[in-house]
């Protein structure tokens, strides 16, 4: 009998709930006082709903990924969300791809979730392995992050490590209990967590060594707790820690947070709150469900919307409340991931694409699936760089990459990593004149 599998809407991504950390210490909505938004509304566009035969350019070189010892994982796991590959540009040269090794699985031992990740260094065109190494992880979620300088974040358990291109790892965080998600702002200085704490609560020398803000009342014996922090890369410093219900996507910059404000009927606002107190109303979008924002810049979100009948907008907009490009999202699409440059200058959005619409808790049959698409664009305009397919379909991500300054993009299709080589982005735009402090602000 084929899977079902369940289409929960545009805000779920591999496990992530969206949840702001302003409704996690539960702040109240009141009066918002009119913005002086900047008022550029840029034409609309659709974003390709279809399955291309072949890429909109051929890649420049490929890759083949069976003499490395990579193997599709079999179909049974579409729909689970597992994080079974990662591809990433440790820098404009060197690709990291790592993935799951095929092995015997003991069903009745503690350690059913364990898993052997193989990790190799690719050097650029030829593909040579430079590094090559062996890892165990203990969980099926997303285990590792890229960072700038061919640097990377693996993550096991409740231990966070740092590696570099030579495939080396060293001790970077310890958690108190297991480390569930993680995520950064633009800049990767600063790093939001989200582990399961013990009921004993922190210990020292912990990541959590500072004491939790409990904004659901104390804790009890034997209460185990979500706990979100967020921390300071370079020194492990906490600077903001709150309890939370589920896991929480918090889009951050190096000034603050974002946060969805619910406005009249289906308007959301878009609010900016500061690490060092106070917030900003920077933006507001129309939205049939709580939106999805993610920062692409320090200065440009992305804002992933919903209509009522299926499919959305992507919505980009400068945190001076500039809209710059919206463009439309196809209805026969479902569990949308966004991957960007480290520069922040182009974007891959991938989904699984549907032989019919889909509706949010629309259930739909594993065999209705028709394959995963990848398009990417620039940042500033919402221009279409690309447009390719990803083979096998991994709905847990892991398998688009781009280079930092956002001139090459891979991607794991048809038993390769194809390589593309794009025109240069179009550049970032200039901030505005206009001073924020004019925009109201909240405390």
């Amino acid at each position: 009998m084929a899977k079902r599998l369940y289409a929960a809407g545009w805000g779920v991504r591999a496990g992530l709930l969206l949840a702001s950390m302003g409704a996690a210490m539960g702040a109240a909505l009141g009066q918002v006082p009119d913005a002086p938004y900047p008022t550029l509304v840029p034409q609309e566009r659709a974003l390709p709903d279809r399955i291309a035969e072949k890429p909109s350019q051929p890649p420049a070189y490929l890759i083949p990924v069976a003499p490395l010892g990579f193997s599709a994982p079999g179909a049974i796991n579409l729909g689970l969300r597992n994080s079974v590959v990662s591809l990433d540009f440790l820098d404009e040269g060197r690709l990291l791809f790592t993935f799951r090794v095929p092995g015997l699985v003991h069903r009745g031992s503690v350690e059913y979730e364990e898993r052997q990740i193989r990790a190799v260094v690719l050097t650029l065109p030829a593909g040579a392995v430079e590094a090559e190494a062996l890892w165990t992880v203990h969980d099926r979620q997303r285990y590792l992050w890229a960072l700038s300088g061919s640097h990377f974040l693996l993550r096991d358990r409740n231990n966070l490590e740092m590696g570099d291109a030579t495939l080396g790892l060293k001790p970077f965080l310890r958690f108190p209990g297991p480390l569930l998600w993680l995520e950064m702002d633009p800049t990767q200085q600063i790093i939001v967590t989200n582990s399961r704490e013990p009921a004993a609560g922190s210990h020292s020398g912990d990541a959590g060594g500072q004491a939790a803000r409990n904004v659901y009342g104390q804790k009890t014996e034997g209460e185990s707790d979500l706990e979100v922090r967020v921390l300071r890369r370079d020194s492990g410093q906490v600077m903001l820690v709150s309890r939370a219900r589920s896991t929480v996507h918090l889009p951050i910059n190096s000034e603050g947070y974002l946060e969805s404000l619910r406005g009249n009927g289906s308007e959301w606002l878009m609010n900016l709150k500061y690490f060092s107190g106070g917030s900003r109303i920077v933006g507001q979008v129309e939205s049939n469900c709580p939106p999805v924002f993610d920062f692409l810049s320090e200065r440009e979100v992305l804002v992933t919307t919903c209509s009522p009948l299926g499919g959305g907008k992507l919505v980009a907009m400068t945190t001076e409340g500039r809209r710059l490009w919206d463009a439309e999202t196809s209805d026969a699409t479902m569990w949308p991931l966004v991957v960007r440059s480290l520069e922040g200058t182009r974007l891959a959005r991938e989904a699984l694409k549907v032989n019919y619409p889909v509706r949010v808790g629309t259930t739909v049959d594993q065999g209705d699936v028709v394959g995963q698409l990848v398009e990417v664009l620039d940042a500033a305009d919402g221009k279409v760089a690309l447009e390719t397919a990803a083979s096998p379909i991994l709905d847990g991500g892991g398998n688009v990459a781009i280079s930092p300054s956002g001139r090459r993009v891979a991607v794991l299709n048809g038993g390769a990593i194809q390589v593309f080589e794009l025109p240069s982005p179009t550049p970032l735009l200039e901030p505005l004149t206009v001073a924020p402090a004019t925009h109201p602000t909240n405390r």
